[in-house]
């Protein structure tokens, strides 16, 4: 899925939210040891360096090197360029080994993958015990009931530029394949639910708008989701474009360890 995100990798980085940091303060409470953890898909590495503020070395991976032009420096993390092409063996020797990895983590990232793969590679790279893998996304942004609706209503335009796997992200993961033993931070059809509390400017949602795949998808086949129009309607309902609201994206996350 590289290639949908290359063509929105500057608007990508700039759009999403910020990970509140009592997120990965709980997950490194439930590993054992603090040596290493994978960041699978990490994009900008926004994960990657919350995660390395809790454990010695990070290891960040993505196959878009474009993504990976856009990655956060940090002392602790070290991105690599993981095309669909390396052999698992290499993929594990490169992040550090089997049975060495104490955390995995997957930002809005892990319905793209091929979970039957993913999931072995995971368990493979794992420490047991004590290692722990969680992974999370966001589908919705609330800010009032009328701003609600406009969102609603653009949302509904777009479903049929959707990859299907996006499925999971509509249903708050609860349909996610997820075979981790529960930690308590959420388990396979029991999402454990979040908030993501954001100052948020009507530009900066509407490059969040822009950087979907299904928006750059639709523009691809001649189809322009947020022509002038819509973005008037936004423009009302949020109450003018210098306003910066609260908003809050609607997250939720599954946590695990390798069943023994």
């Amino acid at each position: 899925m590289a290639g949908l995100f290359d063509k929105q990798a500057e608007l990508y980085l700039d759009a999403r939210p910020n990970y509140p940091k009592e997120w990965f303060s709980l997950l490194a409470a439930r590993t054992l040891h603090h040596s290493l953890a994978w960041d699978v898909g990490t994009g900008n590495g926004q994960a990657a360096v919350s995660v390395a503020e809790h454990y010695d070395q990070v290891i960040g991976t993505d196959i878009s090197e474009n993504q990976l032009k856009y990655a956060i420096a940090h002392p602790r993390v070290r991105y690599l360029h993981t095309p669909l092409s390396l052999p698992e063996d290499d993929l594990i020797t490169q992040i550090g080994g089997e049975n060495s990895v104490d955390l995995i983590t997957v930002a809005h990232a892990v319905h793209w993958f091929d979970l039957p793969s993913f999931y072995a590679t995971a368990a493979r790279a794992l420490r047991k015990p004590g290692g722990v893998i969680a992974v999370w996304c966001y589908n919705d942004i609330k800010v009032d009931a009328t701003f609600d609706s406009v969102t609603k209503k653009f949302h509904d335009t777009t479903l049929p530029y959707w990859n299907p796997k996006v499925r999971y992200v509509f249903d708050g993961y609860k349909t996610l394949p997820f075979p981790f033993e529960n930690v308590g931070l959420g388990s396979e059809g029991e999402p454990f639910n979040l908030d993501i509390p954001k100052e948020l400017s009507l530009e900066g949602f509407l490059r969040m708008l822009r950087s979907w795949s299904a928006v750059v998808t639709a523009k691809e086949q001649g189809v322009d989701l947020l022509p002038e129009s819509m973005v008037k309607e936004f423009e009302t309902a949020w109450g003018g474009r210098s306003l910066v609201r609260s908003v809050v994206y609607k997250a939720f996350m599954l946590a695990g360890k390798v069943k023994l």
